[in-house]
């Protein structure tokens, strides 16, 4: 089967710093949230609490992450024509409750049945083993239930949309095929070299849609998870021990052969186009 290979990269920056109100340092830690574009053959804007906040966003791209206070946020999914929150929604409106402290990734994306939907999933950022990095993987495509071949043989069975595996891993690179649960051909993703590292939580998308032959793979990355070392001093404690967690994307299609590196960054000032719609 043909796979599309998704253009990646940064979609830009969040322009939602004014939705977090600023909390005093004794307050909750903000939430970090992540969106990804997984609905093939369609440019959006996303609206958070009725701001313009991504502008043109593409398919196979990610965003953020963002900085936010705990909170629900109500997150509308539109044609890249629309002028407001609730014109030509094609998503939404969805409520993402963010809790203190949580990692998150929101993703645009098909049903198993291929209608245009959303899931936010929460970031596993627990310290990873000694000598050991995190494989995460999710469904969110067009397609039954799927199994994730490694070498050959099953590592992740029957994960149905929009469900995840995690599995903890010594550091490896992982040859990685997607298939129809319970076979072995013929491959509808792959094969694609997925780096397992220490203290690093992999996360791999399947999305788009198996009857449209536009299945490809996103690949998220958080790092900063590895065990601390013996003896960190009595002071570094809640959130001044945590690692920070850098995120990237790179989208893989049939045949590639390691993860395509995230594009630059292109920041979106939506002020701009909300002015040249008025």
């Amino acid at each position: 089967m043909k796979t599309r290979i998704m253009a990646g990269g940064a979609a830009g920056a969040f322009l939602l710093v004014a939705l977090a109100a600023p909390l005093p340092a004794s307050a909750a830690t903000n939430a970090q949230l992540s969106v990804l574009h997984g609905v093939p053959g369609v440019t959006v804007d996303v609206w958070v609490n009725g701001a313009l906040t991504l502008d043109d966003f593409t398919p196979g791209t990610l965003a953020g992450p963002l900085s936010l206070a705990p909170g629900t946020y109500s997150v509308a999914i539109t044609s890249s024509t629309a002028t407001s929150a609730t014109d030509a929604v094609v998503i939404g409106p969805v409520d993402l409750p963010l809790a203190d402290g949580g990692n998150y990734t929101a993703v645009a994306h098909l049903s198993a049945t291929g209608t245009p939907t959303a899931t936010l999933f929460t970031n596993d950022i627990s310290k990873t083993a000694a000598g050991q990095g995190r494989l995460t993987v999710r469904h969110v495509a067009a397609a039954p239930a799927v199994d994730v071949l490694a070498g050959g043989s099953p590592v992740v069975s029957g994960l149905t949309n929009p469900n995840e595996q995690i599995l903890n891993l010594a550091p490896t690179t992982v040859s990685a095929s997607v298939v129809a649960a319970g076979t072995t051909t013929p491959v509808l993703i792959g094969p694609a070299d997925v780096a397992i590292q220490e203290g690093v939580n992999t996360i791999v998308y399947a999305y788009g849609s198996a009857a449209d032959s536009t299945l490809a793979l996103a690949v998220q990355t958080i790092t900063g998870l590895h065990t601390p070392p013996a003896g960190v001093p009595a002071g570094e404690t809640g959130a001044a021990a945590r690692a920070e967690s850098a995120q990237t994307l790179s989208t893989i299609g049939l045949g590639a052969f390691g993860l395509l590196l995230a594009a630059a960054a292109v920041l979106v000032v939506a002020r701009r186009k909300v002015g040249s719609r008025a």
